[in-house]
């Protein structure tokens, strides 16, 4: 059995501050709680899974045998997330939230998970609900993990990218999308061979490069001075994770995933999909992290499909019925057994007196409500797994369109710990875009 309590105590002291920057991927955030934000509920992690091009409510609505009681126990699911029938008890489908003050017709980019207005190119007006879980969950060496699936030239030409999650206004959060780069720097320090080689070639650069960035930004005006001191703690960041990571290589060389040809010589863009979850499930597993984020298309219209069968890419799928088309019933699969996938490895795993799952959400939805060119009227979720007792499951919810994802996003951090009652939303917007205040009675237990 695993002893994760005890695993990393003692080594997550002094993580880094944030940074936000265009060149150096934010992924050492130091994991200080707000002052009034603290948790002490039964989640220890949280994953969130973002399809792009919207999740139309018919693609996970049961076709028959829900009663008015919303009970999912005898009800037939759609063709798109069957694979999710076996956990039928694990799972609460809800349908009816909004989002329209996020405006996402495209994609709400940062106000998907922020639950504010976001747009292309538009940096993020406050942290995001990933972050915020990221700094009161359990300490872990990298509180927050994102990584970005697309088409394999998207995710060769831009390796990091950042239009989902964010640590604070106008500092996004970048996701991983080449899982060598990824696979280097979570286990780079324990590999062999060329591996091993890039590993230490890079790190050599990163070092150097700190110590360039420090001796040179003295002389620099003092706005200039401060923004230059990020791009200084965002290498520091990256060296300072590098010898967290290595002080506990005996315990992760048992998580490391298997380096092989879909990470080398990929022959779809899925290939690299598949590497980037068993590297996500792995940094899950390990106690690397406790948050991760899973950008499917990355947040944008984009995203690609080949390995699946599904020739037509990027902007054109979002003009696409979802509903009982063959194309996006091989996406909504794929991600099901994505999620399935996702449950069960973390079910493997023990922890107290039951595994990682019982203590794990899953929230999957879209960044992009119901559909590409939409409103934000309705804005469906499907959330699995019960941390603490803290949900009810097993049901479908039909809200009326009145209360925001926001409210969605307080009741997660309620059933974290976090005595809040709005989530990045002011009274003045409440008024206008919330028919109540606090969690979703709903689907708090």
């Amino acid at each position: 059995m695993i002893d994760r309590r005890n695993l990393l105590k003692g080594v997550t002291a002094g993580l880094g501050a944030t940074f936000g920057s265009s060149i150096v991927p934010d992924i050492a955030h130091a994991a200080s709680v707000t002052p009034g934000l603290t948790g002490t509920g039964g989640l220890k992690r949280v994953i969130f899974f973002m399809q792009n091009q919207g999740f139309d409510p018919k693609t996970c609505l049961p076709t028959a045998g829900v009663g008015n009681d919303g009970s999912l126990a005898n009800a037939t699911l759609p063709e798109p997330i069957e694979a999710l029938d076996p956990f039928k008890d694990r799972l609460h489908i809800i349908n009816g939230l909004h989002g329209r003050h996020t405006s996402p017709s495209h994609s709400a980019f940062f106000g998907a998970l922020g639950g504010y207005r976001g747009s292309d190119g538009v940096p993020p007006s406050a942290s995001t609900i990933d972050y915020e879980l990221s700094k009161v969950l359990p300490e872990t060496l990298l509180p927050h993990l994102c990584i970005g699936m697309d088409s394999m030239e998207n995710m060769k030409a831009k390796p990091t990218v950042a239009n989902l999650s964010a640590s604070g206004a106008g500092q996004p959060i970048f996701m991983h999308s080449n899982p060598n780069h990824l696979y280097q720097m979570l286990y780079g320090g324990i590999s062999t061979g060329d591996i091993r080689k890039q590993h230490e070639a890079r790190s050599g650069m990163f070092n150097r490069i700190e110590e360039l960035a420090a001796a040179k930004g003295g002389s620099l005006p003092a706005v200039d001075a401060q923004r230059y001191s990020q791009y200084v703690d965002g290498f520091g960041d990256i060296n300072g994770l590098r010898e967290r990571l290595g002080s506990v290589s005996d315990h992760l060389r048992d998580f490391a995933p298997e380096v092989d040809s879909r990470y080398t010589t990929p022959v779809f863009e899925t290939d690299w999909h598949d590497s980037l979850l068993d590297l996500g499930i792995s940094a899950l597993k390990s106690g690397i992290t406790n948050t991760l984020t899973i950008g499917s298309g990355r947040g944008e219209i984009f995203g690609a499909w080949k390995g699946l069968g599904v020739e037509q890419q990027g902007h054109n799928l979002g003009h696409m019925k979802q509903p009982d088309n063959p194309i996006w019933v091989k996406i909504r699969q794929y991600n099901s057994r994505m999620l399935v996938k996702l449950m069960e490895e973390l079910e493997s795993v023990p922890e107290g007196s039951g595994t990682m799952m019982d203590n794990t959400l899953i929230v999957y939805t879209s960044n992009n409500a119901d559909s590409q060119h939409t409103s934000g009227s309705n804005w469906p979720v499907m959330l699995l797994g019960n941390p603490g007792g803290a949900f009810t499951t097993g049901k479908l919810t039909q809200l009326d369109g009145k209360r925001p994802i926001n409210a969605l996003y307080t009741s997660i951090l309620r059933a974290s710990g976090v005595k809040v009652d709005r989530f990045n939303m002011s009274d003045q917007m409440a008024a206008k875009f919330d028919s109540g205040t606090g969690p979703l009675k709903e689907i708090l237990a």
